[in-house]
This record gives C-alpha cells, sequence and structure tokens, in this order.
C-alpha cells in the first residue's frame, strides 16, 4: 500500500510538473531572430540585434501577462542556413513570429515555410522590392531600394548631373537600385553610359571603378550592402576620381552611419537619398541616438538598426492588439495598417502590401563636431514601395 501510495505521488508530480511547464510555455511569446552574428555581413546582424535588445529593455520584455522571449540564431548570412534555422525555429522551438533578415535571400529561402506554418515573418532589413510578395504572411520595417532610390535619381538632374554610370552589386537589391535609378534618370533627360555589376562576394571594385573612370561620367550612382562602403569610398578616393570632378550618388547604404567615420574626409560631399540617418532632427531620433550608445558602448545606430527597433514595435503592439493571445493569423491583422513616430519619421504599414511607407531623404555626407553624418537637405514624404507598382 506504502508504494502504491509513494508512486501515485510520483505520478501526480510529475504531471504536475509538466502542466506547470506547459503553461509557463503558453505564457511566453517567442520570437525567432534570424541575424549573420558571424561572416561578411556580422555587423548588421549585431546593428539589429543591439536594437531589438533595447526595445525590448524599454518595454519591459513582457506584455498583456505574456513573457518575450527572442530566440537569437546565427545563419552566418547564408540563405541554405536561414530556411534550415527557420523550420527549427518553428517546429523545435514553436516560435510565434519569425525576424530578422539580413539579406534578401535569406528572406526568400524562409518565406515559403513562413505561408506554411501561418507564422507572421517581420523583414528588418532585406530590401528587395519582390520580398512580400514571397509570402502572404511578410511584413517588411526597413525599406526597399526603389524606395530610396527614386529621390537621388530625381535630385541629381536638378544639380548639373547629366550623365551617370551605374556600379551595384550583382544580386536583387543592386538590380532593383539599377533598375529604378536608370528608368527615373532616363524621364529627367539624364544618360547612363555604362552599367556595371560587381560580385556579392569578396568584391574588388579596382575594375570597376577603372571602367567607370574611363567612361567619363559626371557621376557614379552606387549600391553595395553597407560592410562593403567604406572599401569602395576609399578605392575611389585612392584614384583620384573625386579629384578628376566624378562625384559619388547613390543609396545610403554606402554611407552607413555605423561605419561612415572609417571612411574619413574623402566620404565629405557624398550625396545620397535614404530613409533613416542618426542625425535626422526629431525628439524621437536623439532618444534612440543617446539610448542606443548608451547600451552598446558608444555605438551609433544604423538604418538596420532603426529597422530592427520599429520590427520589434510592430510585434509589441501586435501582441497588445491580440491581448497577448497570438495566433498567426491574428498578429498578421493586427501588424497591418499601424501607423506611429519612428525615429526615421513617420512610417506606416500599409494594409494591403504588408510594406512600408515613410519619408525619404536627400542627405550629404558633412562634418558635424569633428565626426561625420549624413545630414539631411530634402524630404520626400510618404513614399511607398515604387517596385511593386503599388
Amino acid at each position: 500500500m506504502h508504494k502504491r501510495a509513494f508512486f501515485t505521488a510520483v505520478a501526480f508530480a510529475v504531471t504536475a510538473f509538466g502542466t506547470t511547464h506547459s503553461l509557463a510555455q503558453q505564457n511566453t511569446f517567442k520570437i525567432g531572430l534570424i541575424l549573420p552574428m558571424t561572416g561578411p555581413f556580422a555587423q548588421v546582424g549585431k546593428q539589429i540585434q543591439a536594437a531589438v535588445a533595447l526595445y525590448l529593455a524599454e518595454t519591459g520584455g513582457a506584455v498583456s501577462g505574456r513573457k518575450i522571449e527572442v530566440i537569437l540564431k546565427d545563419d552566418t548570412g547564408t540563405p541554405a542556413s536561414s530556411k534550415r534555422i527557420a523550420q527549427e525555429l518553428i517546429v523545435n522551438d514553436k516560435v510565434d513570429v519569425l525576424a530578422g533578415f539580413a539579406l534578401t535571400p535569406s528572406a526568400l529561402a524562409a518565406a515559403p515555410l513562413a505561408t506554411e506554418s501561418r507564422t507572421p515573418m517581420v523583414v528588418m532589413s532585406a530590401a528587395a522590392s519582390s520580398i512580400t510578395e514571397a509570402s502572404p504572411f511578410i511584413v517588411r520595417t526597413s525599406f526597399t531600394l526603389p524606395q530610396v532610390t527614386v529621390g537621388i535619381a530625381d535630385w541629381a538632374p536638378k544639380n548639373g548631373i547629366k550623365k551617370v554610370v551605374t556600379l551595384v552589386s550583382d544580386y536583387a537589391p543592386g538590380i532593383d537600385a539599377e533598375r529604378y535609378f536608370k528608368d527615373r534618370f532616363a524621364l529627367n533627360d539624364g544618360e547612363v553610359t555604362g552599367s556595371l555589376r560587381v560580385p556579392l562576394r569578396n568584391p574588388d571594385f579596382s575594375p570597376f571603378l577603372q571602367k567607370a573612370r574611363d567612361l567619363k561620367p559626371d557621376a557614379i550612382f552606387i549600391f553595395v550592402p553597407a560592410p562593403e562602403g567604406p572599401s569602395l569610398v576609399k578605392q575611389f578616393t585612392e584614384r583620384g576620381m573625386d579629384k578628376a570632378g566624378i562625384k559619388l550618388i547613390g543609396t545610403g547604404d554606402v554611407v552607413d552611419d555605423d561605419t561612415l567615420n572609417d571612411m574619413g574626409d574623402g566620404a565629405l560631399g557624398i550625396v545620397t537619398s535614404h530613409h533613416y540617418s542618426a542625425a535626422h532632427k526629431s525628439a524621437a531620433n536623439q532618444k534612440f541616438v543617446a539610448a542606443f550608445a548608451k547600451a552598446n558602448k558608444g555605438m551609433r545606430p544604423n538604418f538596420m538598426a532603426v529597422g530592427g527597433y520599429d520590427g520589434m514595435r510592430v510585434i509589441v503592439e501586435a501582441m497588445r492588439k491580440t491581448g497577448g493571445k497570438g495566433g498567426g493569423d491574428a498578429l498578421l491583422a493586427a501588424m497591418k495598417g499601424q501607423t506611429f513616430e519612428s525615429p526615421r519619421g513617420p512610417l506606416l504599414i500599409d494594409a494591403q502590401t504588408r510594406d512600408i511607407v515613410q519619408n525619404v531623404y536627400i542627405r550629404k555626407v558633412e562634418k558635424v563636431n569633428g565626426q561625420l553624418y549624413n545630414v539631411e537637405m530634402e524630404t520626400i514624404k510618404d513614399v511607398k514601395n515604387t517596385g511593386t507598382g503599388k
């Protein structure tokens, strides 16, 4: 009898533990954050991860009684890893939301899994125009290349730049940037005299810059991923192309806030169009920049960081709207149509396209208090993802 009572008590204890553990699991809202934390794009991952951590700290890490757990996974920037990790997070960790995705190929690799499992997928960095069309469960809080390219294509002809050579990284965002710059520049009576595409991995810009110089343009339009910007600007100035009267223009990736001071005075005068600058003059941005620097040993946030920060806000607000209950379809519906004041300016998640609508700024690299910043000169309001024609 004593043995029977003992085993009954043990069985009850195990059952009780299992129930408690199950309730604890149900009471945790899980975000699977897929980023390159090692490899050539590690700094992209570190910026986004730092911004996610900052937003989580500011909001107390819980919503409607549910603790938020961020499960960070390193995909090294390779699509195969992104897909495998996404599947593991969905099946094994049972995440409520997928997030991150530094590069377009990684986002596209994971998209079918988000669709199949009905898991909202918040893209915080990848910028090819077609990404939101890859899954009805994708919401974007970063930007698109067409969105930030049109502004500089309008600005250049108005400011004496009539002949341009395009130089872009050879993958979807670069091809987007090349296409939409050329089309818009031509509408403004500009002439593209050459189009050069550079390999994405381990690029050597030297031969491409020489080809561009030989074509004697007024300017070179650039798109490269942010980590490659310092190398390109260094090689441009080493060849004396600035002294030859050739200007550098492009999207803001090439003069990323995180690496801008490393470029030296060779970056002065570069004009770009982009959706975020650490120098953006607003109370929300000043607070964000100060808090980010304090939490990360003085690091300056860049456009990837603001994509991560705003991505967390979209997720958390969706949790609030659903009363913390979650569920893929309900969360997705709660993400659509969100509008708020971001550190970058006013932001809207388009309810139909699930893509971002935001201001784009024309900026010029200038020295402010001894440091280089992208100083905003003009504002283009409420720009949609022009890449899909929506």
